[in-house]
């Protein structure tokens, strides 16, 4: 069995790690993200808000992909980080809250 101790120092080892799975999976995402687009409206470059020259449409639709991915990519990064940490801890990596930061 664990002790308190050990539980309470994992949160804080898993934010490297955790960190660290974030930022590849964002760039995984953006990599996702620049492909979908491609093939939805055949653009190597997709809009930004900025964009003059592109309606709301356009760039709602262009966010609401992004958005998407980002979230599907980041809640599969995320569970498969907490889960191995487990398998190799026997421990969650986090407390039992529900909800993001």
């Amino acid at each position: 069995m664990k002790s308190k101790k050990a539980k309470k120092k994992l949160p804080l080892a898993y934010k490297p790690i955790g960190f660290a799975l974030g930022w590849t999976g964002g760039t995984v995402a953006g990599m996702a993200f620049q492909k979908t687009w491609k093939v939805i409206r055949k653009e190597d470059n997709a809009p930004d808000a900025l964009d003059r020259d592109r309606g709301w449409g356009e760039i709602l639709l262009a966010a609401a992909i992004q958005g998407a991915i980002f979230a599907v990519v980041r809640s599969a990064v995320d569970r498969a980080g907490a889960k191995a940490v487990e398998r190799s801890t026997g421990t969650w990596p986090v407390p039992d809250k529900g909800g993001r930061d």
